[in-house]
Order: C-alpha cells, then structure tokens, then sequence
C-alpha cells in the first residue's frame, strides 16, 4: 500500500477513535463507513484485518445464512457490542442476493455474500436504514467497511456521507508496494541488493498486477535470486501482448 494511503487511513482511525466527545455533542452517531473497491487480490482483505488488529477490536462470530427476515436481521445486530466492525463484502452483488457469515471471533463481524444467491425477505436497503436508525443510536463507536469490485456499479445512496463516509481506491500493486513486500519476505531494500531489483520496478509500474500475484511470486523459493527471477519471468509474461488468430471460426490466444 502506498505509505500516504496508510497515514491517511490511520489517521482517519484515530480521529474517530477520539472524537466521543463531538459525536455526542452534535447528537450524530459514533459511527464511520468505509469503502474500499478494486479488481478481488487488491488486498481489501488484508486491510480490513489490519484496520481491526490497529484498532484492536473484538471479533465477533455471526451466522446471517440463518436469517429470513428484517426481525432477525435486527436482533444479530442489536446483538454485536460497542467497538464493533462490520464487515459487508461485494455490496454490489449482496444488493441482488442474499447474504452469508462466518463468524471468527471478538467484534469483526464479517459478513459475505452466499455461495448460493438466494433472495432474502430482508433488502439491502432494510439493513442499510437500521443501521443509520435504531442500531446506530444503540451503541458506540462503531465501524462499518463495505467491499466492492467496481465502484461504479453501486446505488449512488450506498455512497453518501454517512454510509460510506472514506472511499479507498485499492489499485493494481505500484513500485512502492513491490518495496514492501521484497523487503518483508526478503529483507532485501535497495537495487544494490539484487540485479533484478530496478527492473522489476519498473515493470511493475507499467503492468496490471495485484500486490497478491507479487507476493505470490516473492514466495516461491527461499533463495532471493530464484525469486526474483520467478517474478520478473512473471512481469514479462503479463505485460506481453496477446495475440488472436482466427482460423474458420476459431481463436487462439
């Protein structure tokens, strides 16, 4: 992640942390939304998980498969404890089909959409006004992170302050984010280190690849040149361009 966009989260984080005092004094809601979109390997996940770790809230077990209808809905959030998190991942897809929850444990709630879609008596839009209503009122600093692919697929509701309040733009893995992750894995830090080094760097800034796929490569061999190589082959391969053939109805790429 590109070290602005993490000061800028974490400093988002601490001021909502420490502002109890305005929120009860302009009469809002202790509460802050989050957005993060991007193509899935952007690292949603992981950020989600180190938000929670940085804040240290509980995490919660939640089973939402089980629920039927707004009742049930509100009693699982009515349920959750202040310093709470919930997690609300694809929102495009769960605003079509119904949604599915593991619970792990403290107050993450993290909540996925099914692996079978099925339409639920309860609608995005019932969950979304209970949270700005009744549940919203009923507890303390809360924090609620929606995930989606493509940004531009979602209601223009979904996106108002107050609903999702921080947008984040989880983009393809930069320079910046190669550093990190060879540093981490490798503890290698500089071009000095390895040959390979400036020119994976600026391969990556000119080629579509998710900080997952770079971390994927890095962690092939414990033997930083293998590595290395593995990843730069790697690069190569994705920034080369396809080529399609047709022959009497036929493609090849």
């Amino acid at each position: 992640m590109d070290p602005e966009l993490k000061r800028a989260i974490i400093d988002d984080l601490d001021r909502f942390v420490r502002k109890e005092e305005f929120y009860k004094k302009v009469g809002k809601a202790w509460k802050r939304g989050y957005l993060l979109y991007g193509p899935p390997g952007k690292g949603k996940s992981s950020l989600i998980a180190a938000m929670a770790n940085y804040l240290k809230f509980d995490i919660y077990d939640l089973e939402l498969s089980g629920l039927y209808d707004d009742s049930d809905l509100k009693r699982t959030l009515l349920a959750t404890s202040n310093r709470s998190k919930l997690v609300i991942e694809d929102i495009a897809r769960l605003h079509h089909a119904g949604a599915g929850c593991r619970e792990l444990q403290g107050s993450l709630v993290i909540c996925c959409v099914a692996s079978v879609l099925k339409i639920l008596q309860y609608t995005l839009n019932g969950l979304l006004n209970f949270m700005d209503g009744l549940w919203s009122c009923l507890g303390d600093k809360r924090i609620v992170v929606f995930t989606a692919n493509h940004k531009d697929r979602l209601d223009p509701a979904l996106l108002r302050p107050g609903r999702m309040d921080v947008h984040i733009n989880m983009s393809y893995c930069a320079s910046h984010g190669f550093k990190l992750l060879a540093s981490n894995y490798h503890g290698i830090t500089n071009r000095q280190s390895q040959h390979l080094y400036g020119e994976i760097e600026a391969l990556i800034d000119s080629t579509e690849v998710t900080p997952v796929e770079v971390a994927e490569e890095l962690t092939k061999s414990d033997d930083a040149n293998v590595a290395f190589e593995a990843l730069f082959n790697f690069l190569q391969r994705k920034k080369a361009p396809s080529f399609e053939i047709k022959d009497e109805g036929t493609n090849i790429k």
